[in-house]
């Protein structure tokens, strides 16, 4: 098994999107990238923690590679709004790529310098590609949300 952790807005949506992909043996939703040791939810959306809202991805890469997990990384949100998706703005709603080793990072980067290149996205790409800090677990109520709730989206 192997571990990858992604930040793209409200994380709810971006770990259903991974949980679809075969391969994919679990998921977290959770906290990283800031300063608070356990952070909770409300203090990460206190925008003062420094954290994301995050996926961590736990995958099989003989059954699902780490450049299809990024493909559905950057098909789950917009990466070219600046601590946003949708309504949600803040810090905590960063596009953030949290790499775990220097395979990551390279393929990251490599992604992201693709889709620049290609002219993909209109604006260009805000997403950070940083080493993986410590993750720390949401509460028990974020996880699975989106089947805990039997909805399919976070925004209207």
């Amino acid at each position: 098994m192997a571990k990858a952790t992604f930040a793209a807005g409200c994380f709810w949506g971006v770990e259903d999107a991974f949980r679809q992909l075969k391969g994919v043996t679990s998921t977290a939703v959770g906290y990283t990238g800031g300063t608070k040791v356990n952070p909770t939810y409300k203090d990460v959306c206190s925008g003062t923690t420094g954290h994301a809202e995050a996926v961590e991805v736990e995958f099989n890469p003989q059954e699902v590679s780490y450049l299809e997990l990024l493909a559905t990384f950057w098909k789950s949100h917009d990466p070219t709004t600046l601590n946003r998706q949708g309504p949600d703005f803040g810090t905590q709603y960063r596009s953030a790529i949290f790499f775990h080793d220097p395979e990551q990072e390279a393929a990251a980067r490599d992604s992201k310098a693709i889709l620049e290149k290609e002219g993909v996205f209109k604006r260009p790409i805000v997403t950070q590609i940083v080493p993986a800090a410590t993750f720390y677990r949401a509460e028990e109520y974020h996880q699975q949300y989106f089947e805990k709730q039997g909805i399919r989206s976070c925004h209207t």
